[in-house]
């Protein structure tokens, strides 16, 4: 059976990427999706292709680090449909670069945006669905969030309380109805690995990613993974084998997981040197 036909999931982060993949995949299955996202504009755009292909699903504006503006969106859509099925919480940013560079503005930009949105969705959507007796939270993290990862310390902080967040929340919350699951992706084929925020404001051509390399994967693959997680409510759903290697050698022997991040964090620091030194000569 479909799990998902006409369902209401309301997912943030939906304008594009991982959020926008999970809007058109659902909504192939029957779902009714709300598209919410602050780029306005994207996701009216997202919600307009759905309705034209003959599915259903309404833009939202939305800025999760906006608590009145997370709950005012959730009690719009119980109100307009009478429930909420599914709340995908989703959107989120990245921050790059040592943390002996970042600056406590930055912390907080991507705690508000990555932990306190997650908690606003989570929370919020959790009263409507203790009520209700039924509803499924879905929060993303990342492969971030089961082992650290070099020069996103900050980001790797706020996936880990995700992780720590969704895992206890889902304890807390099966007796009384509602599912939650995490979502650790990997690499996947999205415009943060070309958006995200540098402490020092450089962006390097070395440390651009080749989007095309085979280490990543399709955003529209992505979502089938995590929907079909979804379907058998996975607490954790990591997505490709990659994250589960390292996801398992973490669990097992956390000094050889340790022991590597170094050897590729003084690898990455060592490239950024160098960058560095080339776009210095260029600019002299």
């Amino acid at each position: 059976m479909n799990k998902f036909n006409n369902k209401i999931a309301i997912i943030t982060g939906a304008a594009s990427g991982i959020g926008q993949a999970l809007s058109e995949e659902l909504s192939k299955r029957g779902s009714i999706i709300i598209v919410a996202d602050i780029n306005h504009e994207q996701s009216q755009n997202v919600a307009e292709k759905i309705n034209k292909h003959g599915g259903k699903a309404k833009p939202y504006l939305l800025d999760v680090t906006n608590s009145l503006n997370v709950e005012k969106m959730i009690q719009d859509t119980v109100n307009e449909f009478g429930r909420i099925d599914y709340m995908f919480n989703n959107a989120g940013i990245s921050v790059s670069g040592e943390i002996k560079n970042m600056n406590l503005e930055q912390w907080r930009q991507i705690l508000d945006v990555n932990l306190m949105g997650v908690i606003y969705g989570s929370t919020i959507a959790y009263e409507i669905m203790r009520k209700q007796g039924f509803g499924h939270i879905i929060n993303t993290a990342s492969i971030a969030g089961l082992s650290p990862i070099p020069m996103a310390t900050a980001y790797t902080t706020t996936k880990h309380a995700v992780v720590g967040l969704s895992t206890t929340m889902r304890a807390e919350a099966a007796d009384l109805g509602v599912k939650v699951s995490v979502v650790c992706p990997g690499a996947v084929r999205t415009n943060m690995f070309k958006d995200y925020i540098d402490v020092k404001n450089i962006k390097a051509k070395s440390n651009n990613p080749n989007l095309s390399s085979g280490i990543f994967m399709d955003p529209d693959k992505c979502a089938r993974i995590i929907l079909r997680g979804v379907a058998r409510n996975k607490g954790i759903i990591a997505i490709s084998a990659l994250t589960k290697i390292i996801w398992w050698l973490y669990r097992i022997h956390p000094q050889i997981c340790i022991f590597l991040t170094r050897k590729l964090f003084n690898s990455v620091r060592s490239s950024e040197k160098k960058a560095n030194a080339i776009q210095g000569n260029y600019d002299s």
